[in-house]
């Protein structure tokens, strides 16, 4: 994937406009995942995590099989990670990949796909509090940061109406997922836009291919330790629909979205690429109703046009 330099709107830092625009396109393949586990049932919260992540791991493993490939046939060395590169793509995608997706996929089946996109949509303000620039003023965060938490509290306020207090007990264990999970992701955005920033020498294609097989490793063994058997899962009714979604969440929300994603963070400031996290709560919501059939209430139109206008106004603080 290229990561040419586009035309940037006067007065924009350079890389600046491409930095958003690929924040916002991970937020756009990033959403897909909370309608995933949704699409088929039948299926455990691990078997939607392994398939998902051998899918992305199969994908970058043939990527760097076809780099090596051509690197071979014009004679020159592709880039391989060291030891410590290595070690440092199996944690950031047990942090970002793995374990994230399993406790998002736990906390779906705990509390329904509206609540945890919540939680997830939190990230952006945490981000945005532990990753500002150290030049850049709180008070020019505050509009940003301020829209997001009042579309939070909206959708939230929107969202407790349609939970059955019967199910409270199944709706906390959600919660608590969704939590872990949204803190397991928080960790992730500040480290990976760490590591990239040490490591010019390795593209975002490259480093996004390393993860990607990285992940796939730790969904073998996930398989292995808590995984539903071979013969298990093609038994079931809708095999062919769960290996589809895997493939398509696997190579579009994780290896794609992981490219788009590297870009800006190579681009853009943890706190604003943060503010840009919000996309994914957005085209989130925007699946899941469409999935659902129906339309978003007043108070989530509201909060959608407030998470615009947050990540509006941090482009704007960024500049």
């Amino acid at each position: 994937m290229s990561e040419a330099v586009l035309v940037r709107p006067q007065g924009w830092p350079p890389g600046m406009a491409v930095g958003v625009l690929a924040g916002l396109g991970a937020g756009a393949f990033w959403g897909m995942t909370f309608v995933a586990p949704l699409l088929v049932e039948g299926f455990s919260s691990v078997d939607y995590t392994v398939g998902r992540f051998l899918a992305c791991g199969l994908f970058s493993l043939l990527l760097l099989s076809l780099g090596h490939l051509r690197g071979a046939l014009e004679g020159t060395l592709p880039l391989r990670p060291t030891l410590r590169q290595a070690g440092a793509a199996l944690m950031l995608s047990l942090l970002g990949y793995t374990g994230y997706y399993l406790l998002l996929v736990l906390a779906i089946n705990g509390a329904g796909a509206a609540l945890p996109v919540l939680v997830i949509g939190t990230i952006p303000l945490w981000i945005m509090l532990l990753g500002k620039p150290k030049g850049l003023r709180w008070a020019a965060l505050l509009p940003g940061l301020g829209l997001t938490a009042l579309g939070m509290l909206l959708m939230m306020q929107a969202t407790a109406r349609e939970h059955d207090p019967a199910s409270a007990g199944q709706l906390w264990r959600g919660l608590l997922y969704a939590v872990a999970a949204m803190a397991s992701w928080t960790a992730f955005g500040l480290l990976n836009a760490r590591w990239l920033r040490k490591h010019p020498e390795v593209n975002s294609t490259v480093w996004a291919n390393w993860l990607g097989v990285a992940a796939g490793l730790g969904a073998l063994v996930l398989w292995a330790v808590w995984g539903s058997g071979w013969s298990t899962l093609t038994s079931r009714s809708g095999f062919g629909a769960f290996v589809a979604v895997c493939a398509v969440t696997g190579i579009g929300s994780a290896w794609v979205a992981s490219v788009l994603w590297n870009m800006a963070s190579r681009r853009l400031s943890p706190s604003l690429a943060g503010q840009l996290i919000v996309s994914e709560t957005v085209f989130g919501l925007l699946y899941t109703f469409a999935w659902g059939g129906q339309w978003p209430a007043a108070l989530q139109w509201a909060a959608c046009v407030l998470f615009v206008l947050g990540i509006l106004a941090s482009i704007k603080a960024h500049r």
